[in-house]
């Protein structure tokens, strides 16, 4: 299982990531651009606040690549009502290796 320490480890390795964490809640920027990576924060019960899941990380990416993503490795990653249609997927890190969570980061940040 990927840790959030390793989540930030890997996340500030790339120049000018901005650690926008708070809590249990982990988010990350560049200077002037959107988050690339936070956190999921899941709706479990109809109108209350939305609970922090440390082990699920939305990383942003292009809406083609998600759907390719959700077809081929469904047991990685995943969707859900609040994001369809959003340019970001669900990550669940206690399956994702370490190497492929660095890589889809990575290609995060360059959006």
């Amino acid at each position: 299982m990927i840790t959030p320490d390793q989540v930030r480890r890997i996340a500030l390795s790339f120049d000018d990531t901005v650690d926008d964490s708070k809590g249990d809640a982990l988010a990350f920027s560049s200077p002037g651009k959107k988050q690339f990576a936070w956190t999921f924060l899941e709706r479990v019960h109809p109108k209350k606040a939305r609970v922090p899941r440390p082990d699920v990380l939305a990383v942003r990416c292009p809406i083609g690549r998600k759907e390719i993503l959700l077809e081929v490795a469904p047991d990685l990653y995943f969707d859900d009502d609040h994001y369809r249609g959003y340019p970001a997927i669900l990550v669940r890190l206690e399956v994702i290796a370490e190497d492929e969570l660095t890589a889809l980061l990575k290609d995060a940040w360059r959006l």
